[in-house]
Formats: structure tokens, C-alpha cells, sequence
């Protein structure tokens, strides 16, 4: 919306322009119309390409001029009903790769607007969860670290708000943001500290805006109006699978150019008839669906992947999954339910004062927004707010303490967010001229910073009280508790700005929460291990917090190190002195104590990292990634983003996580769920299973027509297929590689075998090796079922209708016994892969109609079969590819005995 320098008007003026309160916000009806007035809060119109703009865009992809092009030259030189049947093949074929193509580009826009931020504005008087591209001028909207802000808007409200305004002003320092204050008109956008803009990123603090500048009219909207939209680049395996198709171009035009000639020379056929013929080959043997299947099989592998709330960002990260051999996961939220609860106080007469520190020094309460109101605020906080705060306000709500009087006897001065570093968050309230300053935190850092206790008054705080407070927070996180500390600290309001907020503390006492592990992670666990891949555990929780948790869900810690079952160690520079830790935890502190080489070194020994920093967990991945691991990652901060980005596989949460945290993952839980990114896996490598599987069948096809031709030619003997039956094989074969595999499911063994080497060769040896095996069963039921009825003396036109039924009864058999590598077919279920049943039967009815029906037959150079050439043909055709199932079973024996 353009409008007047924001900045220079007051709040009031602000809300009275754009016609909206900020106690009550905009109207859904309100909203609706102004959505249709201002359009969509996006930089730029993604305009969805129909099908027939990919039909277009297909039509001029190299092989498919190639196919045109073969057919233009086969209507000179063909007779025109050929002619009228391949350019209706043609465009059945290229009709085929445009619907996987439309559906693979449709699988991605559906990935895309799964994966959209989302924003808290208030509507109808309460906070709800708006997607991005509907927020409005108007708009009142809470501003929370790690958010993007999703439009250009007014500060009303301001708590230690900081801003990354990078992107937009180039400056790298965060800008402080206030309510208060009007700006003259001429100042600078990086100067407008009662504004914030679309794109930039909170870095700490929280608050609330009003919209006044949406889509294209806000500031970066200006910036960017030049932008168009980018394609994103292949995947690695795309582009491999583009090189393949290259070289097997080339590799087939030559053979479609040698058989013919050898044909004519050595074995004196018609020059036209083999001309035909090669230009058949070539429309056959083109690998023109090989790259689309690639893109069809990633995007809707990576769309069923979303309907396991598992959201795919990149289709990079669909090709990667089914390779991870190391989860490095967050505790709280992700293994553990991230439903707290207070559970213990210490000491316990001061419950009442630790219950009201807890609801003054919490990031959900103090200010319209995070207040809860009613039953109704309450399930709408604990779907986006931390469960810590959460639980400290349940705890005060049950004992009966009336925190919205206790929020208005105390005024909210400053706020000093949590972070990494200081690992406390402080509130400074004011009440009759005195400061009141109520800070929460490890019990660490909090003991730390603290000279006095509450004991019978402030008493003095001395190094035995310190191991004493200490020692008690080693037992209940021995418990599964997880422990945050209290402390206090009073100033007078003249003396405010003397001295740091957080020193000088007065300790008051420590509060335990339970959270309970995930009933599924432990089946999760167990199925990691049966898969090869590894588990760590990373947390900023208290070691033994870690510890206990880590032995409810069966992670295996035991045998991790070279000390053997029950062995300890004195931890190095630990944060908790005198206190022995079980050997499978390394803290943060004893982290730092390590040189990257040393890290290298005991990397793999150690399931369990406690007390850990963003910048510990980057060098944690480094270090997994650097023994040549392929590494999934876990984060939800602002702080995440780095080791997000440094991962193989970047997994944010999707209720829990941060703008920016989901901004540089590649795949969003949106169950926050450890499990659900097990199942992620799972699917990443069925996909890629079935992926082999296409592409084994695929070029087993290609590899075999080449053969069934190239061989007689040698023999002298005529082509076993007319051109107009090569082309109706190239038919049959794309609509069983693209269709068939896609929806296939997985074999009972799937993660049962260590992870795949992502740097092995596609076409490894034993791929190589399978793509020959089935092409020579295939071929060798075609041709001696050829060599038959020719060597008896019948027709051309009988051998070839002969060779032509074995070819399409045996490459629908060949593509059930590739369903599955290992378990043996009948096991797996005959009939468990629908679309392949309905091919199947589909190419049945098609053979028994052209040889059956005169009009067709004349069209398709068949003629009617015996019952005992029947016969011939279905026996070679079971031959010829059912032994792949008796080797799986041989093998299954083999393995079983």
C-alpha cells in the first residue's frame, strides 16, 4: 500500500488512516476485501505453466525433435498409414512426458505452498496462524525472534527488539527497533528504528506492528520489481541421468544407422525396408524419457514425503535422504514430546515466589499478545509458544495465582532476550521507583552471576552453597528433569544504568520439568539401527538430563566407547566440578577444549553432546561431514541456521521452528516429530530404490530391442519387427517406466541395509550387470521364439507377429519381476502395484485385438496365431524373464540356510 512516510506518524494516526484498532484487528470479511483490493503479500506473480505451455515447452527439447524429425523423414519415404501411426505414437509418447512432466511441476508447487511461512495476526479480535500471502495493510502482527518479517510495518510495541537489516540496507549491524518517537521525513531507511520491513530477519527481542506496506509496494517489493522467477538447478542425480541420455543418444543414432547399412550390405535387404527400419530404431531407441523420469520420480517421491509431514524444500534433498547415515537430532521437542510440566521446586517454601518469578520473567507474558486470557488464548499459545514458559504459566494458573493483576502491579521496562552465550533471558519491571529485575536461566550461569541466596533473608553465597545447589541439580536431572534456575536483583530507579543487569545476583532457587520421550522414538531408534545409521544426541540440557532420557528411548550409549560397559571418565574442564559423567557425553566445555583434528578423531565414539551451543553443534556436522558421513540435521533457533545449511539434509520444525531456521532447512517436520524423519528416510530411499528400478527396466528394454535387431541382421536374416512395431514397443515401454515404479512399494528389507554411498556410481557394476541379465532374458525369448517359426519355414509377416507378441507379453513380465531386487515376487504380492496390474492387462487386450481384428491387422503388419503359437509365445515370454524370480529365491535360500 502506498500511502505518507510511515515514519513520520504516530501510532494513532497510523491506525486511523488504515482504519483499523489495534485491540481487535482486522475483520476476516475486512481482510477478505482487502486482499482482493491489494492482492496477494508476494514480490512477484507465480504464474503456473498449463499443460499446454509444457506441451510446448517439451515439443522443442532436443530428442523430441529427434522423434519428430524420424518421423517427417519416415512419411517420405513410408507408406502413409505407418506414417499416421507414428505421429499418433509420437504424440502419445510425448503426451506421456508431458503429463509426468505437468504432474512432476504440480507436485512442486504444492511442495512450495506447503512449505510457506506463516504469520500470528490478530483477526476478529484473537491471534491466528495467517499464511503469508494473505497478510493485509492493516494487519496487526506479533514480531518474534527468528520470524522474517512478512511486510513492511509500524512498531507499536518494542521488547529488546533487534533486526538484520542486511538484506535490505547492506549494514550488517542489527537495528535496535522502538515504539516510540516520530521521525523527520527526510530520514535514511537504515535510521527508521519505528519501522520494520519485509525480508529482514529478528534476530532477538519481540513485538507488535501494524501493517502499512505489503507485496510489491514495500520497500524490497521496490528492490525487487526487476526479479523473475529461476528455475532451480538439477540435482546431481538429474544431471547424471541428463549425461546418460546424451551419450545413449549418440549410441543410438550410430546403431540406428549401422544396422540398417549392414542390413543392405551384408544382408541384401531392401535399402526403403531398412532405411524404415533404422528411423524406427532411432524413434525407439532415443532415450527421450530418461530425464523426465528422473524429475517425475524426485518431485513425487518429495510430494508423498509432505503427506508424511515431511515438507521437502529442494528436490536435492529427496535424492540425499535415502543416503543419511547420521541423525543428529535435538533433544527437547523432536525425541522428546515438548509437553513440560513443573514437576519440583527447591527449596519448596519458596514455590510461591519461584511461581511468580515464573510468570514475570517469561517471554509469553507482559504484553498484549502473550498474555493468556482464556482457555481458548491458552491452546492457541501452546500450539506456537516455548513449553517451558508454557509450563510456568499452567503451574501459576493451577495455584490459583491471578497473573493478569500480578502483570498489571508491575510495569515491563526492558527485556534482555535468552541467548546462547549468556544461556539467561532477564525482565526489568518497576514498581514504586524501584527496579525489579527477575532473571531465569541454567543453573550454571545463574550461579555463576549470583553473590547472595534466599535463605531467612539475603544471606551471603559461598562456593559450599554453590556445590550444594549444584549437587542437587545433578539429582534431579539424574531424574529426566530438566532444570532452570531463578535469581533476582532490586535497584533503585535513579541507579539504573550503573553496572551490568546480570550481575550481582541474589539466588533464589531451582525449578525441575518433566518431558516425556515420544512413545514412537524408541521403535524409531531401533529401526536407525537396524538401518545402519547412526543416532547423536544434541542438547543444551544438563548432561545427565541427556543421560536419562537417552536411556528411556534406547539409545545405544554403552559400547560407544573404547572404556567398555560401565566405564567413566573425569570430564575436562567441566561445568559441574567433582561430578562424574557416564563416557558417551562430551559437553560443550569440553568441546571447546578440542581441536578440530581431536574432534575428528573421537566423533564417532560419541552419541551424546549436553550443554551445547549453535557454534558447537556447526562444528559438530563439520567435523561428521569431514569423516565422509552423510549427515541430517535437526534445528528449530535462529542460531540452527548455520549447521542447517552445513548439513547434507537441513530438517527445521515446522511448529516449533524459526523463520529462519526453516529458510535455510531443506526438508520441515511438521510434526516436529524424530519419527517422522526416520519415515522421511524410509521414503528417501524407496525412492531412489524405485528410481533403480525404472531405470533398470528402462534401459533392459532399450538394450534388448537393440539386440532382437542387430543379431539377425548379422545371421543375414531379416528384422524380427516391422518399423511400425518398433515404434509401438517405444510406446508400451515409456508408459511402463513412467507409470508403473513411481507408486511402487517397499520391500520388507528396506532399511535393513546400510545407507548407499552417495558418491558411488548410478550405473555401479552390479547395475550394469542387472540391465544386461534382463536384457538378455528378454532378448533371448524374442529371438529364438523368432528363430523358431523361421528356421519352419513360415511368413515374414507370421515370425514377426510372433516376435512381436513375445516382445510385449515379455517386457510386461520383465517389469513384474523388477518390481522387487531381492524378495522373491510371490511373497511381496503379485498384484500389490495396481497400475502395473492395469498395464498389464491393458497390453493383453492390445495383442489380442491387433491380431485378431482385420482393419488393425493390416495396420499393425500382424495376422492371426495359432493356439500352439500362442502358446510359443507366452512359454518364451515366462522364460525369458521369470528367472530373475527363481534367482531371488536361490538367493533368499542361500542367505536363510
Amino acid at each position: 500500500m502506498t500511502g505518507p512516510a510511515w515514519h513520520t506518524l504516530t501510532v494513532q494516526e497510523i491506525c486511523s488512516r488504515l482504519g483499523v484498532e489495534i485491540g481487535s484487528g482486522l475483520s476476516a470479511e475486512e481482510a477478505n476485501r482487502r486482499l482482493a483490493q491489494f492482492g496477494p503479500n508476494r514480490l512477484h506473480e507465480e504464474k503456473q505453466e498449463s499443460f499446454w505451455e509444457v506441451f510446448l515447452e517439451e515439443i522443442r527439447e532436443p530428442m523430441i525433435l529427434l522423434l519428430l524429425v524420424t518421423g517427417v523423414l519416415y512419411a517420405v519415404w513410408g507408406e502413409w498409414v505407418d506414417t499416421l501411426t507414428i505421429f499418433a505414437v509420437i504424440l502419445m509418447v510425448v503426451g506421456i512426458e508431458v503429463f509426468n512432466e505437468y504432474r512432476a511441476e504440480r507436485a512442486i508447487a504444492a511442495l512450495r505452498k506447503l512449505a510457506g511461512s506463516m504469520v500470528l495476526a490478530r483477526r476478529d479480535r484473537q491471534y491466528q496462524e495467517i499464511p503469508t500471502e494473505r497478510i493485509v495493510p492493516g494487519d496487526v502482527i506479533l514480531l518474534q525472534a527468528g520470524q522474517y518479517i512478512p511486510a513492511d510495518a509500524r512498531v507499536v510495541k518494542a521488547f529488546g527488539l533487534a533486526v538484520d537489516e542486511s538484506s535490505l540496507t547492506g549494514e550488517s549491524v542489527p537495528v535496535e527497533k522502538e515504539a516510540e518517537g516520530i521521525l523527520a521525513a527526510d530520514t535514511p531507511l537504515a535510521e527508521r528504528r519505528n519501522l520494520v520491513y519485509a525480508g529482514t530477519r529478528i534476530l532477538r527481542g519481540r513485538g507488535i506492528g501494524i501493517v502499512v506496506s505489503t507485496g510489491m509496494t514495500t520497500e524490497l517489493g521496490r528492490i525487487a520489481g526487476w526479479t523473475r522467477k529461476i528455475k532451480p538447478p538439477r540435482t546431481p542425480l538429474q544431471q547424471t541421468m541428463r549425461e546418460l541420455a546424451r551419450w545413449m543418444v549418440w549410441l543410438a543414432l550410430g546403431l540406428s544407422s549401422l544396422i540398417p547399412l549392414l542390413g543392405w550390405l551384408w544382408g541384401g535387404q531392401s535399402p526403403r525396408q531398412m532405411l524404415l527400419t533404422g528411423l524406427s530404431l532411432a524413434f525407439a531407441t532415443i532415450p527421450e524419457e530418461l530425464p523426465v523420469l528422473i524429475t517425475t520420480m524426485l518431485a513425487l517421491g518429495a510430494y508423498r514425503l509432505s503427506r508424511r509431514k515431511a515438507i521437502v524444500k529442494r528436490l536435492k534433498a529427496a535424492e540425499t535422504l535415502g543416503a543419511v547415515s547420521v541423525i543428529a537430532t535435538d533433544k527437547t521437542g523432536t525425541l522428546t514430546e515438548n509437553r513440560m510440566t513443573v514437576t519440583r521446586w527447591y527449596p519448596e517454601i519458596f514455590r510461591q515466589k519461584l511461581l511468580k518469578m515464573g510468570v514475570l520473567c517469561n517471554s509469553l507474558a507482559g504484553q498484549d499478545g502473550w498474555k493468556v486470557e482464556s482457555q481458548d488464548r491458552e491452546s492457541w499459545i501452546s500450539g506456537r509458544g516455548d513449553p517451558l514458559e508454557l509450563a510456568l504459566l499452567r503451574a501459576a494458573q493451577e495455584s490459583g495465582l491471578d497473573r493478569d493483576k500480578l502483570l498489571q502491579t508491575y510495569t515491563l521496562r526492558e527485556e534482555f532476550a535468552f541467548d546462547n552465550f549468556r544461556k539467561m533471558m532477564s525482565l526489568v519491571y518497576e514498581r514504586d521507583n524501584v527496579l525489579w529485575i527477575v532473571v531465569k536461566g541454567s543453573p550454571e550461569a545463574i550461579l555463576r552471576h549470583s553473590t547472595r541466596q534466599w535463605l531467612n533473608g539475603e544471606e551471603p553465597f559461598t562456593e559450599a552453597d554453590r556445590q550444594r545447589i549444584l549437587a542437587i541439580t545433578s539429582q534431579m536431572a539424574k531424574e529426566g528433569l530438566r532444570v532452570i534456575a531463578f535469581a533476582e536483583k532490586t535497584v533503585p530507579k535513579e541507579e539504573w544504568g550503573n553496572g551490568k543487569v546480570e550481575s550481582d545476583l541474589t539466588f533464589v532457587g531451582l525449578v525441575g520439568l518433566t518431558d516425556p520421550p515420544r512413545p514412537e522414538v524408541k521403535e524409531a531408534i531401533q529401526i536407525c539401527q537396524a538401518a545402519g545409521i547412526r543416532l547423536i544426541m544434541i542438547t543444551g540440557d544438563h548432561p545427565l538430563t541427556a543421560q536419562a532420557i537417552a536411556d528411556q528411548i534406547g539409545l545405544n550409549t554403552k559400547n560407544s566407547q573404547p572404556g567398555g560397559v560401565g566405564s567413566e571418565r573425569q570430564v575436562a574442564r567441566s561445568e559441574l566440578p567433582g561430578i562424574r559423567f557416564p563416557s558417551p557425553i562430551l559437553t560443550g566445555l569440553e568441546l571447546e577444549a578440542l581441536s578440530d583434528e581431536a574432534l575428528k578423531e573421537i566423533i564417532e565414539e560419541v552419541p551424546i553432546y549436553a550443554r551445547i551451543t549453535p557454534e558447537h553443534k556447526l562444528r559438530i556436522v563439520r567435523a561428521l561431514r569431514e569423516k565422509e558421513e552423510v549427515v541430517a540435521v535437526t534445528g528449530d533457533g535462529i542460531n540452527d541456521a548455520p549447521a542447517l545449511a552445513a548439513a547434507d539434509i537441513g530438517v527445521a520444525m515446522g511448529k516449533s521452528g524459526s523463520d529462519i531456521a526453516r529458510e535455510a532447512a531443506d526438508v520441515i517436520l511438521v510434526d516436529d516429530n524424530f519419527a517422522t524423519l526416520v519415515q522421511a528416510i524410509k521414503e528417501g530411499r524407496l525412492l531412489f530404490a524405485n528410481l533403480r528400478k525404472a531405470i533398470r527396466y528402462y534401459l533392459a528394454c532399450k538394450v534388448a530391442l537393440i539386440l532382437a535387431t542387430l543379431l539377425p541382421v548379422f545371421l543375414k536374416m531379416p528384422v524380427p519387427f516391422s518399423p511400425i512395431q518398433i515404434i509401438l514397443l517405444e510406446l508400451f515401454m515409456d508408459l511402463g517406466a513412467s507409470t508403473t515404479f513411481v507408486v511402487e512399494r517397499a520391500e520388507s528389507d528396506l532399511m535393513h541395509f546400510p545407507p548407499r554411498n552417495p558418491k558411488a556410481r548410478f550405473m555401479d557394476p552390479d547395475m550394469v550387470k542387472s540391465i544386461l541379465g534382463s536384457a538378455m532374458g528378454l532378448f533371448g525369448a524374442v529371438f529364438l521364439t523368432y528363430l523358431v517359426t523361421w528356421l519352419n519355414g513360415q511368413e515374414l509377416i507370421k515370425t514377426q507377429t510372433i516376435a512381436f507378441v513375445t516382445w510385449l507379453l515379455g517386457h510386461v513380465l520383465l517389469a513384474w519381476n523388477l518390481r522387487t531386487e531381492r524378495e522373491p515376487l510371490f511373497s511381496f504380492g503379485l498384484f500389490s502395484n495396481p497400475i502395473l496390474t492395469v498395464w498389464g492387462l491393458t497390453t493383453a487386450i492390445f495383442i489380442w485385438i491387433i491380431t485378431r481384428v482385420p482393419y488393425l491387422q493390416e495396420a499393425f503388419k500382424t495376422v492371426t496365431l495359432s493356439g500352439q503359437e500362442w502358446a510359443l509365445a507366452v512359454s518364451m515370454a515366462i522364460i525369458g524373464t521369470f528367472w530373475i524370480e527363481i534367482s531371488k529365491r536361490w538367493k533368499t535360500r542361500s542367505n536363510t540356510l
